[in-house]
């Protein structure tokens, strides 16, 4: 069983000294049986296993651990309390310019890293090229890499970790600082590093621990909280995150206009539902039961898609316009009453949604103890990729920036994509009008 394991993290604590003077380092040392310092506990009794091939994320606000659990595993700091055992060459992007000297040109920190990370000088010389090539930094290359952008500190690091054949990859919130060509292309090696090896993965964004992880660990305060599926644990974190919000600043409220929507039809639309690509969807019943949250002034107690003549739909054609109904229930007032939704795909990935607070901005819709509140989002559903779906409705009171959520449910409404004429990406939307037209001719 232990050679299935890369990473065995085994109770492990990690306790800094926190000195209010420079001269108390000092004092400490000549006087050990005098306490100069403080205490903090930056982890305890943490506990987890990574096997081999598997990809794990760790969320948590900032100062909960995250950084000083990598830390420890990566063998730069030394746990306090407990046992680390890693299996395997490991390459790390932990804070930025970590591993770089600011004084040494990219080169030669690209030779100087490597090497850290356990290649030969006559292994970088073979890979130099390919390294350049996949950081796309042009002549920087030769400057000292204190003269770089923090993007450029990450595309260089993240290509000499790409090049040096690790068994395990940890990444530490690097990505967020690269502009989103250069991240795309790192999820996509990650997409493709995971296949053979292991990736231990911090990241603010939910979303992307869920697309790419399949476990998730949740730290907070130095403890794990939860640990299991990535799409669950992110779900219980969001969660903690709303219940927590105490917004800074509110978002001033500009003036709704209200304007008929033109009408408009994919042009494609007669010919594509006519074919087997139509993209039919299976809709599911609302579950009331399904996992959420809440303070619990009011309870969603009904979601169901329908057509223009609110008749429920069993099944929607991608393309066409579609009514998603949400009836709350409430049990205390509420002032400024907020619903909203959005569609999820299989991994958790938020494709699109909206709320009900603009349209209302103005003019709050107010409801007392003991209402019925209706919801009605009109809108053309887009062309999905076949593959499993889910609609996530809340209710809330407040305002876009400061709000109490009463009732969020995550995975309300289930649906399936059967088959599609999507062609590529996330979702497909219909298509007003496409020209191809050569030299000579004119459009049709």
């Amino acid at each position: 069983m232990s050679s299935d394991i890369a990473i065995s993290v085994e109770h492990v604590g990690k306790t800094f000294r926190m000195y209010k003077r420079p001269q108390d380092r000092l004092l400490q040392r000549f006087f050990p049986n005098k306490q100069y310092f403080r205490e903090f506990h930056a982890l305890s009794d943490i506990s987890f296993h990574v096997n081999r091939g598997e990809t794990v994320g760790i969320i948590g606000r900032n100062g909960s651990g995250k950084s000083t659990l990598l830390q420890l595993i990566c063998g730069t700091l030394t746990p306090t309390l407990g046992q680390i055992t890693v299996h395997g060459r490991v390459a790390a992007l932990l804070e930025l310019g970590a591993g770089f000297n600011p004084e040494f040109t990219g080169r030669e920190n690209v030779y100087l890293n490597a090497t850290i990370l356990g290649l030969s000088r006559k292994e970088v010389d073979e890979r130099l090229d390919d390294i350049f090539a996949f950081a796309e930094i042009g002549d920087f290359v030769d400057q000292p890499v204190k003269t770089y952008s923090s993007g450029m500190y990450v595309r260089l690091a993240f290509a000499v970790i790409a090049h040096v054949d690790a068994d395990i990859l940890i990444i530490d919130e690097a990505l967020a600082v690269g502009d989103a060509l250069f991240t795309q292309k790192c999820m996509r090696f990650l997409r493709q590093f995971r296949k053979k090896g292991t990736i231990l993965f911090v990241s603010h964004d939910s979303a992307a621990v869920t697309n790419l992880c399949q476990r998730a660990i949740w730290l907070r305060e130095g403890q794990i909280v939860e640990q299991g599926n990535a799409k669950e644990v992110c779900e219980a974190y969001l969660a903690s995150l709303f219940d927590a919000k105490n917004t800074k600043s509110a978002v001033a409220e500009a003036d709704v206009i209200r304007a008929e929507p033109e009408e408009w039809i994919d042009q494609r639309r007669d010919f594509i539902n006519a074919s087997p690509l139509r993209n039919d969807l299976e809709i599911f019943r609302f579950d009331p039961d399904k996992a959420g949250f809440g303070r619990g002034h009011a309870k969603i107690t009904d979601v169901h898609l329908a057509d223009d003549q609110g008749h429920r739909m069993a099944w929607v054609v991608g393309g066409e316009i579609t009514n998603l109904h949400v009836q709350v229930q409430t049990s205390q007032p509420l002032d400024r009453p907020i619903v909203g939704f959005y569609v999820k795909d299989r991994l958790g990935q938020t494709l699109f949604g909206d709320n009900t607070y603009l349209t209302y901005a103005n003019d709050p819709q107010a409801v007392e103890a003991g209402e019925t509140l209706k919801a009605r989002f009109r809108f053309p559903m887009p062309l999905l990729p076949v593959g499993d779906y889910s609609i996530a409705v809340a209710i809330a009171d407040g305002t876009q920036a400061e709000h109490v959520q009463h009732h969020w449910i995550h995975d309300a409404v289930l649906f399936r994509s059967h088959c599609s004429a999507s062609a590529t990406g996330l979702v497909g939307i219909p298509m007003l009008d496409i020209q191809l037209q050569a030299d000579g001719q004119e459009a049709a």
